[in-house]
């Protein structure tokens, strides 16, 4: 039962972001890109100011998919790199945090490139 409740408060959440963007895509002019890049920032400012990292103990995997986790793991990772390293960690931090995902990306979109071929519209 509580595996349920878990799948159904990251099911909830990351639907809320879902929402969000999608009232954005259909309500502004905003393009898909600065939506994408609005989403980041936001996760960056709301976990450098402390508000998201309750979102993600709450939801889990609902908060940390999309991609305003992915801000927020930057912002973590300038955290902890100002911790341990100083001001060069305002450099280092956010690159270090999301190296893994940003190197799976790249290899994996790399791969489905080999894989499949591009067609014209």
């Amino acid at each position: 039962m509580e595996i349920a409740i878990s799948l159904l408060k990251a099911f909830c959440v990351g639907g809320l972001i879902c929402v969000i963007g999608q009232i954005l895509l259909d309500y502004t002019k905003l393009t898909p890109a600065r939506i994408l890049v609005g989403f980041v920032v936001a996760g960056v400012f709301l976990g450098s100011i402390g508000i998201y990292k309750p979102i993600v103990d709450f939801a889990g995997s609902g908060a940390t998919v999309p991609l305003t986790g992915f801000g927020y793991l930057l912002s973590e990772g300038v955290k902890e790199a100002i911790k341990e390293e100083g001001i060069v960690g305002i450099l280092q931090g956010g690159l270090t945090a999301g190296s893994a995902g940003i190197s799976a990306a790249v290899l994996l979109g790399i791969l489905v490139a080999l894989i499949f071929k591009p067609k014209k519209k």
